[in-house]
């Protein structure tokens, strides 16, 4: 990095410690928590679009595998329910997976005609027959086992550090028969099929109750951190607040995020080393020679769209390991909150106001992005009500404006964008 690339960070590390002394402390370090996360989040998609030119605007649907990834991980299993059609659900897609890889296997043995259009159309009408017949009663019975508390199958009861990585393999994994159908599009094509994929992903999560609880959510995860009340109740944690002479119940929450801010610090670190050196070495020079230019790429005898696959897998496997982290943060799986504007858009004016390209630019564009997300709706709201000051309390104008200092964000992020991609066009720390 440039003297100018740590005034850049130093400036944003500094806008957030102006949050702690001005609102608090617990403030602050929470903006910094989900800023690292989506300083990652910058990451995964910068590995698409700044190393290979391709353009994925489905980072939702992967961001929500990595959250369903902490569900399947650390929630205990509910055995009540898997007594109830846990194995005959398990056996039903077993069927259902059976059938439609039998149906291809006879697809390409037969020799095209009517008995094979014949024989794979009862095949499958027979597989999905079998299939529903074991598959909805025991969806049915697993619902209705407590459903206001579980109604669900649960998870492995594992440690939730380890839905992290599983995350990522999830998001991989889905990458993987994303990127198998549509890296051959145009990219015009890829985004609209990226895009279609990921709420075909978020819609199962939200309606499969049996997996997910759906839109009920899935409460009480499991933390990588000691709870604030566990800290107050230990002899030497008492003693180091009083050492420090802070109250007990504020101090117990800082350090909870305290120890949140050191691994989420940690796995951004980890990913930034592996990313820069993947960027300079031989791979990441070829990465970048296929996105300026493919044909000649292909002329050099490279496999342009093999490459594509594993750069794409592998920024779908960071999101992947973010949506584990936000759920984890969170303490709970919300199906229903992954939307395209903040889970995708965002991530994106992340990526191109930090410098598509440049892994310490995306770093900084979601740290900087995500702190004015957070905060421009306490600064708009003072600064409507400075600009309107001089209006009567009960004005129609003053009143209308002040409700509307909830929607600077989507106007305040509008006007970021425009304004870089009008005076630095390349991002905030451009790709040398």
């Amino acid at each position: 990095m440039t003297g100018r690339d740590r005034l850049c960070f130093a400036a944003a590390i500094g806008l957030i410690v102006v949050a702690g002394f001005v609102q608090s402390w617990n403030t602050a370090f929470a903006i910094l928590n989900f800023a690292l996360i989506s300083a990652i989040l910058s990451l995964g998609i910068n590995i698409q679009w700044g190393y290979a030119g391709l353009f994925n605007i489905g980072a939702a649907g992967f961001v929500a595998l990595g959250g369903f990834a902490v569900v399947i991980v650390s929630v205990p299993p509910v055995e009540e329910a898997w007594r109830a059609g846990g194995v005959r659900v398990l056996l039903a897609l077993l069927i259902g997976l059976a059938t439609v890889l039998t149906a291809i296997f006879v697809w390409g043995r037969l020799r095209p005609g009517r008995i094979r259009t014949i024989s794979v159309v009862a095949l499958l009408c027979t597989g999905l027959w079998v299939y529903r017949w074991l598959f909805d009663p025991a969806v049915s019975a697993i619902e209705s086992v407590n459903p206001a508390g579980t109604g669900f199958l649960g998870g492995l009861g594992l440690p939730v550090l380890l839905a992290w990585p599983v995350g990522g393999l999830l998001a991989a994994a889905a990458a993987f028969v994303i990127g198998k159908i549509a890296l051959g599009l145009r990219s015009d094509y890829l985004a609209i099929a990226t895009l279609g994929i990921a709420e075909v992903i978020i819609a199962l999560l939200k309606h499969e109750d049996w997996l997910t609880r759906g839109v009920k959510n899935v409460a009480g995860l499991p933390r990588p951190v000691p709870y604030e009340v566990d800290l107050q109740r230990t002899d030497w944690f008492a003693n180091l607040a009083n050492r420090l002479d802070v109250e007990l119940a504020g101090f117990s929450s800082i350090f909870v995020k305290l120890c949140y801010t050191a691994i989420l610090l940690a796995v951004l670190i980890s990913l930034l080393i592996l990313c820069e050196r993947a960027l300079k070495s031989p791979w990441g020079r070829m990465m970048r020679a296929i996105r300026e230019n493919e044909t000649a790429a292909e002329a050099m005898g490279k496999d342009v769209k093999r490459r594509h696959l594993h750069v794409f897998m592998l920024g779908s496997a960071v999101c992947g390991i973010a949506g584990a982290m936000v759920t984890t943060l969170d303490g709970q799986f919300t199906p229903a909150a992954y939307q395209p504007l903040r889970f995708t858009f965002l991530i994106w004016v992340m990526v191109i106001v930090g410098g598509s390209g440049n892994n310490w630019g995306a770093v900084l564009g979601g740290i900087v992005i995500w702190f004015f997300w957070i905060e421009v709706e306490t600064l708009g709201h003072l600064l409507l009500d400075a600009a309107t000051v001089w209006m009567s309390p009960d004005s129609p104008v003053r009143l209308h404006l002040m409700d509307s200092a909830a929607h600077m964000r989507n106007l305040t992020m509008g006007l970021v964008l425009l304004l870089v991609m009008r005076f630095r066009p390349r991002g905030i720390i451009p790709e040398r």
